[in-house]
């Protein structure tokens, strides 16, 4: 068992989760089979950390973030939340943690044109999770707090009466974070949190995040496909592909030192904006993912990998090393 001083750094552990979503067909809508789209995905997220979560579109990124939240319920695994030296398994059901839980793990969404109430002002937007764990009594401390929250994200006092349909993308995915940080969680789940926007932009609601994690000592889970943004704000990289973690490590170890032909293939595609070099690495990755319907045998990556062999083909290699951990029988050291 570990001790309580052990555990007081730590938040939320995800062990071996696994999620299958059924296929259903016919008259009586009978499972046909199954889309396997997380596979033994074991994961640490420790107060004031930034964890990375990178993986083309289709990897299970956001599977793996709704099962934190507990939007969706894990096939197999566990999730083990951590709070005031303890643990408590939420794997089937919150129970007596529920309100702790909602209130320090909060969720940015990809889409702020999708996540934001178009029917609500920006004030009930904001004040909801508030009024939800009843944090003020009196209205008037309720509004204060909000207008200060706007202007932590960017935004003015005057905006509090408004509607999101009045409101830029990236405006409305600054609301979006007001509404996540309200409760001072301790923990932020970001789903490709700017994805949506236009680029010009996306560098703003980076830099926004960074700030905020200082000021809150936060953590985050941060997905994305964008390797330079996981460069810049996180601690550890998890690289996904088919639902599986095929390498992880320490933000710059894994940059500098990539051992698996699918992360260094990632690292090659990565444009070099050196004035003095101004071209694209040359991408070497061909085809597909193979469909999460009918995964292949063995690696999970070797149709696509210039180095795979026999044994690629038969046996799935584990997720070995210490500090930096990856899922290959023949490693690029």
């Amino acid at each position: 068992m570990n001790s309580a001083s052990s555990l007081k750094n730590k938040i939320v552990d995800l062990v071996g989760l696994k999620k299958y979503f059924p296929i259903r067909a016919g008259v009586f809508l009978q499972v046909k089979g199954w889309v396997k789209a997380l596979e033994s995905v074991t994961l640490s997220i420790a107060e004031n950390t930034v964890i990375g979560v990178v993986g083309e579109s289709g990897c299970g990124k956001t599977t793996l973030a709704k099962l934190l939240v507990k939007i969706h319920e894990p096939t197999d695994g566990k999730v083990i939340f951590y709070k005031d030296g303890k643990e408590h398994d939420i794997t089937n059901k919150l129970g007596d943690v529920r309100s702790v839980f909602r209130r320090d793990v909060q969720m940015i969404y990809q889409n702020p044109f999708d996540s934001l109430d178009p029917r609500m002002s920006i004030y009930d937007i904001i004040a909801e999770p508030l009024k939800a764990h009843k944090i003020f009594e009196h209205k008037a401390e309720e509004r204060d707090y909000i207008k200060e929250l706007l202007q932590k994200v960017g935004l003015t006092p005057d905006m509090l009466d408004r509607y999101p349909h009045e409101f830029s993308g990236g405006q409305r995915q600054r609301i979006a974070i007001a509404r996540a940080i309200a409760l001072k969680p301790r923990l932020v789940v970001c789903d490709e949190p700017t994805s949506a926007l236009d680029v010009s932009v996306q560098n703003q609601i980076i830099n926004l995040l960074f700030k905020l994690r200082s000021e809150y000592n936060m953590s985050y889970l941060f997905i994305s496909h964008n390797l330079d943004v996981v460069r810049y704000l996180s601690d550890r990289i998890y690289i996904m592909y088919l639902g599986n973690v095929v390498e992880e490590g320490d933000s710059e170890e894994v940059f500098s030192k990539p051992l698996h032909p699918y992360t260094i293939t990632l690292m090659h595609a990565i444009p070099d904006w050196n004035p003095k070099v101004r071209k694209f690495h040359k991408l070497v990755l061909e085809g597909e993912p193979p469909s999460p319907i009918n995964p292949p045998s063995g690696c999970p990556f070797h149709p696509r990998c210039q180095y795979a062999q026999n044994i690629c083909k038969k046996e799935k290699p584990a997720l070995l090393g210490e500090k930096h951990k990856v899922a290959c029988h023949f490693p690029q050291a």
